[in-house]
């Protein structure tokens, strides 16, 4: 078997080994880190104590696994917030008795959550609660925050954390909002039974209080059980409710409800608090609160955009607020950039009475072991190789358009979609061979918005997996045999070309075909139906396949994800990574995930991980600079990216709109050129004038600094630099590099900002064949695929909706040497699991703008047919700039947006929420 694997996971452990494990890592939770003689001494001493009866070679395995788990670290993230509030908590903690944190932290390690990991989780959670209200100040308070994640990272279990130390600290009303569908709140609702209450909110409790389903936390300690106003089977009921109490203020323990994110429901809460109001007080409560907006970018947001016009959630979350003289607000998201730009229009009213978190932003570091955006779509699709886990979905369109209609009838399946079902069986075999076979393993395949669609395709792929398993039972015995049967020969190819070096013991695979995916099984998980449930008892975890639209993609978890078939056309920041449901942690099984989805949508997660990376990066670095949350939500909005953002949030409008930008410690590009003649004639002659102007400067290729294979120019003056942007014609559809803005904003820095550029010609090293001399200067062009759909509308898109044409490190060009590597340093100490160093780092530390120009030959996407597609014969000119830092960093530039030709750019706003008929 292949040596990626450590030794501990190709056997599986017994219940004893488990059971010791737990006991193992609890006893070292206090302790320092123990040498690997001192490890095995204490696991074999507990080994006896506890007669678990564990051989040698098990005590080694179990020392295996936490010796691992110590390796995975997890940061304090990052605090933006308010310099004239004074954290409460550290005075306030000789006075607090944290009965259910050490509840849930003791559930925690017994889950087997690495101690850092917890550690890290116990921190933060007390850096949240103390910028809450101190729920003992007697006095009315108000405050708005926002804890930034990412997307299944782990977020559940932080407010999870945070809600048992709130409790602890003598908050008495808690209020979960939920997802805006049932399966997500009763799934939120069940982590929080475990968590937080102790029992099973859902099972039918007995008069017998010591017969209480008892689950998670309560069977550390049972007494001080929460009361819950909601269980996993029901939401919020007004009438049930009131049965249970006439005054909140009544309980000695906390209450907490666990609601759906819909207006019927809030306002049934709503009215039930102003019903019951201990004081008589019918328009506010004294009981301190806490409310936790999970999924806060979804529903939440104010997006009617009159001065008096809301969103009825939205306007029902403020009212909840105001009910209460002491309450407070967080929103957890991994997206909460429509959280910054809450009013696009209106700076001031951002920060009014909305959901801005004014107060504080908190952003969490997910843990080194964490399969993310950054992993999957940055390290994960290099430049110059294969990607790691992603394959294109290419054959849909004939079978499956990205877009159809309601009543579209499905005849068949996609041939990928078949192979990621096949390869998915393999993946559950390879996982019960490493002794994963009590785990649950999972496949998402998520194609449309449409219930009655989602309920076809069901049909097919139980069909389909109905067949193989067919073929597997009759045949999978006869050894060599087998592989006559097509099914069992189209196994084996998938596993011969994805995971052979995985697992390279065929035969062993195929004879344990059988047992591993006989109970599989194919189930629909919408607004109409959910047959997600990962309960059922037995030594085997479920195998599923798992169809579904909008409910997949936003909060609800699929167990051992592993592979992912994903064919959408929503292209904008928070819907396209709330619906990475395949974001996680993979133990055991990381390099068995495969993700199939259209090369479009693979460059749009490639394109937005860097906005995210570069939004997490912000909050450390505002941090520092001690910012408040109103700087950060100013900084996000200014960033070219939000002219993306303020076209999606103004896609209905159908007008042109004007949005301020910042260009400090920016990086812009021409990612999209006209394909028309003259503009291309134009912008050819354009380059040639600037490689002129630089010779006349004493600048000759002979005699340039070298940066790579690529001409490194420095000591241009300013006037080069704007006589090319001058000239440069630009097409509509590349926003970001309308060049009048750009060249405002460099005609108003400070004389040392801007007087003096770097420039770098970008050539590839040389090749077979000659370099092109078009230009004047003997240049080897980059090689860019584009979006041949583009063609017909006049421009090309670089490298898709990935919309890059630097590769990446470019921005080290020009920059001080000692500075880099002093740079490269810090962000591998702060990131000690990044295996590159972003660009981001080198702008922060330049000293000189840098403009880039490019020479691109187009070519067509890999496997995609170019004999119609009328690319440009000869190579096209694009450039970059990198902006470092301005002294003035607060001063931002006007462009001007047409919604509608950004409708056509980027796509329709995803609508699986306003579906009607069948559409969840």
């Amino acid at each position: 078997m292949g040596l990626s694997i450590n030794i501990w996971r190709t056997c599986e452990l017994t219940p004893a080994q488990t059971n010791l494990l737990g006991v193992v890592e609890s006893a070292l939770f206090d302790q320092p880190r123990k040498t690997e003689s001192e490890l095995r001494t204490l696991i074999i001493s507990l080994n006896l104590a506890l007669q678990a009866g564990l051989s040698s070679e098990e005590v080694e395995q179990t020392a295996r696994i936490i010796e691992e788990k110590e390796g995975i670290k997890a940061g304090l993230g990052a605090i933006v917030d308010s310099p004239d509030f004074v954290p409460w908590l550290d005075d306030a903690k000789a006075g607090i008795d944290p009965f259910y944190w050490t509840r849930y932290r003791k559930l925690l390690v017994q889950q087997g959550l690495p101690k850092d990991v917890v550690i890290s989780l116990d921190k933060v959670t007390d850096t949240i609660l103390s910028r809450l209200g101190n729920p003992n100040l007697l006095q009315q308070w108000d405050r708005r925050g926002m804890v930034v994640g990412h997307v299944q990272s782990g977020k559940t279990a932080n407010y999870n954390g945070l809600i048992c130390k709130a409790a602890d600290a003598g908050y008495r009303l808690i209020i979960v909002i939920a997802g805006i569908h049932n399966n997500l709140r009763n799934q939120t609702q069940g982590r929080i039974d475990e968590g937080f209450i102790g029992r099973d909110t859902g099972r039918q409790q007995p008069r017998n209080t010591a017969e209480r389903h008892v689950i998670g936390v309560g069977k550390f300690d049972p007494g001080r059980t929460p009361v819950s106003l909601t269980n996993t089977l029901r939401d919020f009921n007004k009438g049930i409710a009131s049965t249970n109490t006439s005054e909140i203020d009544s309980y000695k323990v906390p209450v907490i409800l666990v609601i759906k994110k819909n207006p019927n429901t809030l306002k049934n809460l709503l009215d039930w608090l102003r019903d019951n109001s201990a004081r008589g007080d019918k328009e506010m409560i004294d009981q301190p609160m806490l409310l936790i907006d999970d999924e806060a970018d979804n529903a939440s947001i104010n997006t009617k955009y009159g001065k008096k016009a809301v969103t009825t959630i939205n306007g029902q979350i403020r009212d909840l607020l105001g009910l209460f003289h002491r309450s407070c607000y967080v929103g957890y998201t991994a997206t909460p950039f429509a959280n910054i730009f809450i009013d696009p229009d209106q700076d001031d009213e951002m920060f009014a009475e909305d959901l801005f978190p004014r107060d504080f932003i908190i952003g969490l570091d997910a843990p080194t072991n964490y399969f993310g955006g950054s992993k999957v779509f940055i390290e994960g699709l290099p430049d110059d190789a294969e990607p790691v886990w992603l394959r294109q979905i290419t054959d849909n369109e004939d079978v499956l358009p990205i877009k159809h209609m309601i009543d579209f009838q499905i005849d068949g399946l996609p041939e990928s979609m078949i192979r990621a079902l096949r390869l998915f069986l393999v993946a559950r075999t390879i996982r019960d061979l490493r002794g994963q076979s009590r785990s649950h393993c999972s496949m998402l395949v998520n194609a449309s918005r449409f219930t009655r669609v989602q309920t076809q395709m069901r049909n097919r792929l139980h069909e389909t997996l109905e067949r193989i398993q067919n073929s597997v039972r009759i045949n999978a015995a006869l050894g060599t045999g087998a592989l006559e049967d097509p099914e069992i020969r189209a196994l084996h190819d998938v596993w011969f070309e994805e995971y052979s070096e995985a697992w390279d013991d065929w035969e062993a695979i195929q004879s344990a075909l059988l047992d591993s995916i006989a109970s599989a099984k194919v189930v629909e998980v919408n607004s109409k139906a959910n047959g997600l449930d990962y309960s059922g008892a037995g030594d085997r975890g479920q195998t599923v396949i798992a169809v579904g639209g909008f409910s997949l993609s936003r909060g609800l978890t699929l167990e051992g994800l592993t592979v992912t078939w994903f064919l959408r056309n929503t292209m904008m920041y928070d819907t396209l990574m709330q619906m990475g449901r395949w974001f996680g942690y993979r133990g055991g099984y990381e390099d068995l995930c495969r993700i199939w989805m259209p090369l479009e949508a693979i460059d749009w997660y490639a394109f937005i991980a860097d906005a995210t990376e570069e939004l997490h990066q912000e909050l450390k670095t505002m941090e520092k600079a001690k910012a408040t949350p109103r700087m950060f939500g100013l900084a996000v909005r200014s960033h070219p990216s939000s002219l993306l953002i303020t076209a999606k949030n103004k896609m209905g409008s159908s007008k042109k709109v004007t949005t301020l930008v910042g260009l400090s410690n920016a990086f812009v590009e021409t990612a999209k050129v006209s394909v028309k003649p003259t503009e291309l004639a134009a912008n050819r002659e354009l380059a040639k004038s600037l490689l002129s102007a630089l010779s006349e400067q004493g600048h000759n290729p002979d005699n340039c600094e070298r940066f790579g294979a690529s001409y490194l120019i420095t000591g241009v003056p300013v006037g080069t630099i704007d006589e090319f942007l001058a000239g440069w014609r630009n097409t509509d559809e590349s926003v970001t590099t309308e060049t009048a803005p750009i060249r405002k904003y460099i005609e108003t820095r400070p004389n040392s900002e801007a007087a003096i550029w770097d420039v770098l010609v970008v050539s590839l090293k040389p090749v077979e064949g000659s370099a092109n001399a078009q230009l004047g200067w003997k240049i080897w062009p980059a090689r860019r695929y584009v979006d041949l759909g583009d063609l017909k509308h006049g421009y090309m898109s670089f490298s898709g909706k990935r919309m890059r044409v630097s590769s990446r490190g470019v921005e080290k060009a020009g920059v001080d040497p000692v500075k880099a590597a002093e740079a490269e340093q810090r962000h591998l100490l702060e990131n000690p699991d990044s295996k590159n160093v972003p660009d981001h780092v080198y702008r922060e530390v330049r000293d000189r703008p840098l403009f880039i120009l490019h020479l691109v030959r187009s070519t067509p996407p890999e496997g995609v047919d170019d004999k119609h597609a009328a690319l440009p014969a000869d190579p096209v000119i694009a450039w970059s700039i990198s902006f470092p830092k301005s002294s003035r960093p607060g001063e931002r530039v006007e462009y001007v947006v047409n919604t509608q030709k950004m409708r056509e750019l980027f796509g329709e706003p995803d609508d699986d929420e306003d579906a009607e008929g069948d559409g969840e």
